[in-house]
């Protein structure tokens, strides 16, 4: 079954004069739900930083997965997505019923044009449920709130923050929203991150120039982060094997993993 928390007037607020994260990310996927100002964006950015759609993939990718890992290995069947952006292939949702159909899954994000394609994104399984919820990555008791209108928020939760916190622009709110949100959530659950870097060891440099541009001509304003300061998000969280890598090498097959500039890792609460 599926179930709806969206607003009907959500397409009011759709902005196609300037390029937003949602739909320039589709865009580089190769997906179809953006515009021409989103195309012009995506492909200055993509010259001046050409890994950014290998970092896009390999977000993707780290998804799945992910959400493999904890449906199939770790028997988790509650999933909460914050900032899923727009539906594609292979969602959260599609993943962890087809390994689990009675799993339950509420996605969160506030952006118009994925209000929009909500009704697309709710398709589940007879005994799971998918559930989309607009609410604001700032506001996490809102979330929580009504996140809790599906889910069991006393059995474990896998808390999804998918290049999400790059948006929360000061890094003490990012790890405030990380810890009430995660001290919500009872033992067992997890925090399942990606987050873009600055580090040179991941050829982060150049994500500083073209984020610049990009906030200068897009929307939401972005941020990439330390190694150091993404792993502070796990402090009181037990990082799973590998740890806290390059996305695209986190439980990667050997002959498929990829080196970009941001950091993904799975934890769970003690």
């Amino acid at each position: 079954m599926s179930e709806s928390h969206t607003p009907p007037s959500g397409s009011a607020r759709l902005n196609t004069g300037v390029a937003h994260n949602a739909r320039v990310w589709n865009y580089w996927i190769g997906g179809k739900d953006n515009y021409e100002v989103d195309q012009q964006v995506g492909e200055h950015v993509a010259g001046m930083f050409p890994i950014i759609r290998d970092i896009a993939r390999a977000d993707r990718d780290f998804l799945g997965r992910a959400v493999s890992f904890l449906a199939g290995e770790r028997g988790v069947r509650q999933f909460l997505d914050i900032g899923t952006g727009l539906p594609t292939a292979d969602n959260t949702h599609e993943i962890a019923q087809r390994l689990a159909p009675d799993s339950r899954i509420v996605y969160v994000d506030n952006d118009p044009i994925v209000l929009v394609h909500a009704r697309t994104l709710l398709t589940g399984t007879h005994d799971g449920v998918t559930a989309y919820i607009d609410a604001d990555v700032h506001d996490p008791d809102a979330i929580l709130e009504r996140a809790g209108h599906t889910l069991d928020l006393t059995r474990p939760v896998a808390v999804m923050m998918l290049g999400i916190l790059n948006f929360v622009l000061d890094t003490d709110k990012a790890r405030d929203i990380v810890r009430r949100v995660m001290a919500a959530v009872p033992s067992g659950s997890f925090l399942v991150l990606t987050h873009p870097t600055f580090d040179d060891d991941l050829g982060g440099a150049g994500q500083i120039p073209a984020m610049k541009f990009w906030n200068e001509n897009a929307t939401p304003p972005i941020t990439a982060r330390s190694g150091a300061d993404i792993a502070a998000f796990f402090d009181g969280l037990e990082l799973l094997e590998p740890g806290m890598v390059s996305c695209g090498q986190w439980r990667a097959d050997a002959g498929s993993a990829v080196l970009v500039p941001q950091y993904g890792a799975v934890a769970v609460k003690p």
